[in-house]
């Protein structure tokens, strides 16, 4: 029992650094501004689903998956680098991507909830990585003590989510502009960043030993 609960507050812990629920709040308020405050609340609850449907999955088949499509943490690290970053980059230069600019439709809200807020700002690489280690460290009791530390922090940034509307009311309409181009510029930051963490982890992942005897020569 105390190697769950050592194991429950550490996953907890692992999962508040990788997805800090205060700045994703910041994050969603400046993704979902020019919503209703209904359509605010339908996102964020779907977003919040989705990301935990999306490490439950993982934490269960994750690196069954990850070998049948052979595809490698480092690839996703890369691909998700460059999603949150072209979308960061349209926000800090005060317009909307392609994808950010469908999404300002109510209609087609849900997209915005899917992509980019759930993966791969909510369920990204680092929260796959860590929910996959940890539910790998053991057997049914590790995986489940993992997705309720998840669940637990998902209901967390739940709440955070819902308060972003009155911080809006607060802060008015022309310092919500700047948040979302500062926002702009952490997304682009936070993309540029993974996309680094992913040519790192590539690098460590493949055997460049030979690579670098030929180049010594």
């Amino acid at each position: 029992m105390s190697d769950l609960i050592t194991t429950a507050v550490t996953a907890f812990m692992g999962f508040f650094a990788v997805m800090n629920p205060i700045a994703n709040t910041a994050v969603f308020v400046g993704l979902t501004g020019s919503l209703a405050a209904a359509t605010q609340r339908k996102v964020a609850f779907q977003a919040i689903l989705s990301a935990f449907l999306i490490i439950a999955v993982f934490s269960l088949i994750g690196k069954g998956l990850f070998h049948l499509f052979g595809i490698t943490l480092p690839a996703l690290r890369l691909a998700g680098g460059v999603l949150v970053a072209l979308i960061g980059y349209h926000m800090l230069q005060g317009g909307s991507s392609q994808l950010h600019q469908a999404n300002e439709q109510e209609s087609d809200a849900s997209h915005l909830a899917i992509s980019p807020l759930a993966i791969p700002i909510l369920a990204g690489p680092g929260t796959i990585a860590t929910a996959m280690n940890f539910s790998a460290a053991g057997g049914v009791g590790h995986i489940i003590t993992t997705l309720i530390a998840f669940a637990v922090l998902c209901v967390i940034t739940l709440l955070c989510f819902l308060s972003g509307k009155r911080l809006m009311a607060i802060l008015g309409p022309d310092l919500v502009s700047v948040i979302s181009r500062l926002m702009g510029l952490i997304l682009t930051v936070i993309g540029t960043q993974m996309f680094l963490q992913g040519v790192h982890d590539a690098y460590l992942l493949f055997d460049w030993a030979p690579l670098n005897a030929h180049s010594q020569l």
